[in-house]
């Protein structure tokens, strides 16, 4: 299907090398875009680029700290290098730490906010200019049900979550006159390995996810693939600055 077809696309995705960004990096490469693994640790990121390949996608590795400005800015560059182009950018990378809000160091504060917000301004920002140049760019933000819920051990998270919905509305309102469309999805308990260290570190949470979750189940990592490819294609051409939830109910149980 054509509205749904990402054939000459090259699309970035931050922390693409496992968990939430490799089950999105999966359903591009399947639509038939040309993905650029970005991440820090290297043997991950080859691990990945040998399953997307495996599907007969092309994709590459690109090792980073999205954190960092000037690697960012060097990241963008190769990636452009490589791909001839910039059309998709998926703001994935994230990490949290587990703590309540007294019990936060500052720098443990700001290195949650580093990872999760600073590192889609720093990679928006540059891909801009190169979406900007071709008149047409999906920008793809990593919310979180945390934009729009509390949690006592998760004051940081929910704080830079909260920010990714609130960056993706001025990107979307500052961007829309170039042809890019900006877009944040908020996944729900999505079974990964941050997940599963919250399980360790949280007693009964597995148990109260799965009774507060309509669906019945934690969901998986391919369970965003079918909303990548959407808000990565022409089908969601007219559809920008929205938060969408992927949760299974989640965030609509009462």
């Amino acid at each position: 299907m054509r509205l749904f077809d990402l054939t000459g696309k090259t699309a970035i995705v931050t922390g693409g090398n496992g968990g939430i960004g490799l089950g999105m990096a999966r359903g591009l490469a399947e639509a038939g875009a040309k993905i650029a693994v970005v991440g820090r640790n290297r043997e991950k990121n080859a691990a990945a680029v040998a399953e997307l390949d495996a599907l007969g996608a092309k994709a590459f590795a690109v090792r980073a700290d999205v954190t960092a400005e000037e690697e960012v800015k060097a990241m963008v560059e190769e990636v452009v290098r490589f791909g001839g182009g910039i059309d998709i950018l998926v703001n994935n990378a994230g990490s949290s730490v587990r703590k309540r809000p007294e019990d936060l160091s500052h720098d443990e504060f700001r290195w949650v906010l580093e990872t999760n917000l600073d590192s889609a301004f720093l990679c928006s920002k540059y891909c801009y200019p190169h979406m900007k140049r071709v008149g047409a760019g999906k920008v793809l933000n990593n919310g979180s049900m945390m934009s729009l819920f509390g949690s006592s051990y998760a004051s940081a998270y929910g704080a830079s979550k909260g920010g990714i919905m609130q960056l993706t509305r001025s990107q979307a309102v500052a961007w829309a006159p170039d042809n890019i469309q900006v877009n944040c999805f908020l996944p729900g308990w999505i079974d990964t390995d941050l997940t599963a260290n919250a399980r360790r570190q949280v007693e009964g949470l597995h148990e109260r996810v799965l009774s507060r979750t309509p669906a019945g189940r934690w969901g998986v990592p391919a369970d965003l693939a079918g909303l990548a490819v959407f808000l990565a294609s022409p089908a969601s051409d007219f559809l920008t600055g929205t938060a969408i939830p992927i949760d299974g109910g989640f965030s609509v149980m009462a």
